[in-house]
């Protein structure tokens, strides 16, 4: 699935942890599961079929250093619209980080290829449109899985769509390429969060799990609420430290069941964070990423 662009990035750990959920009666806020089960099948064929072939191959044959290189200047260009919603959310100090983010790692980071200012007390604040939208007001939303695209909200599925107007990096895409160039940039933001989903062992996980579906949407909806809250500030951790920390707390000591015999849970590795996001990887299927 497409997993939007730089918020699925973080999710792969939150996956790993949600991975022993277990089936259970209709879970609030998603009325639509129905609806959300067949395009999550929907989207794991069309992954299975294309993004996780195309992925592994970008793999086989691009350096991890160098993946992890691009992966940083894709966030880097995240930064000027996290220093906006920064700025929409009454929240100056997270606006500031963000944009000396951008200048550090645009000038010393070599266009962001190195991630300098995280090296040097500026860690990743991600903020979108969405979590504008619920600093609002609007904390709560139906979950829902659009085909070719994945995991979303109401909320969050209109932040995304509005960003591709008003996001500064959008804008400069549309203005200065054309079609082809900006279409084949577009497929590589899905390609390296796709990569970064394989890279974090959450497909798996995914494989292991007895339903992909509600390990995906429990990862993705805890995910979003750490983002919300900023729990990136909570005991100096960093965001998908304290993210994973508020999935464990959810899930408890009898939160799910333990992956199937024979399989070994991965460490939950977060790769760097906020992109396009690719389609869920298939367990036998998958579920999976590129702010």
């Amino acid at each position: 699935m497409n997993l939007s662009t730089r918020a699925w990035k973080t999710l792969p750990a939150l996956v790993l942890l949600a991975g022993c959920a277990t089936t259970g009666p209709k879970t609030p806020g998603d009325p639509y599961e129905g609806f959300n089960r067949k395009m999550w099948k929907l989207d794991e064929g069309l992954d299975k079929a294309v993004m996780k072939p195309v992925a592994k191959g970008y793999i086989a044959v691009m350096p991890h250093p160098v993946r992890h290189g691009l992966s940083n200047m894709l966030d880097n260009v995240t930064e000027p619209f996290s220093f906006i919603n920064g700025l929409l959310q009454g929240k100056p100090k997270r606006a500031l980080n963000s944009l000396g983010r951008f200048v550090i790692n645009s000038t010393v980071g070599i266009g962001g290829f190195m991630d300098v200012a995280g090296r040097n007390g500026y860690p990743k604040t991600p903020e979108d449109l969405g979590q504008t939208f619920a600093v609002w007001g609007a904390k709560k939303s139906t979950y829902l899985v659009l085909p070719f695209y994945g995991p979303t909200t109401i909320r969050d599925g209109i932040g995304t769509a509005a960003s591709q107007w008003v996001d500064p990096y959008r804008i400069v895409i549309r203005k200065e390429l054309s079609f082809w160039p900006a279409a084949g940039l577009t497929a590589f933001e899905f390609v390296d969060a796709r990569a970064n989903l394989i890279d974090s062992g959450a497909d798996s996980l995914l494989d292991s799990s007895a339903d992909s579906y509600a390990v995906a949407r429990s990862a993705y909806l805890q995910h979003r609420q750490a983002q919300i809250e900023d729990r990136d500030d909570a005991s100096g951790a960093t965001g998908d430290d304290a993210a994973l920390n508020a999935a464990l707390d959810d899930l408890g000591p009898d939160g799910g069941t333990a992956p199937a015999a024979g399989t070994t849970a991965p460490a939950a590795t977060v790769p760097s964070p906020d992109q396009p996001q690719p389609a869920p990887t298939p367990a036998p299927q998958d579920g999976t990423s590129p702010k």
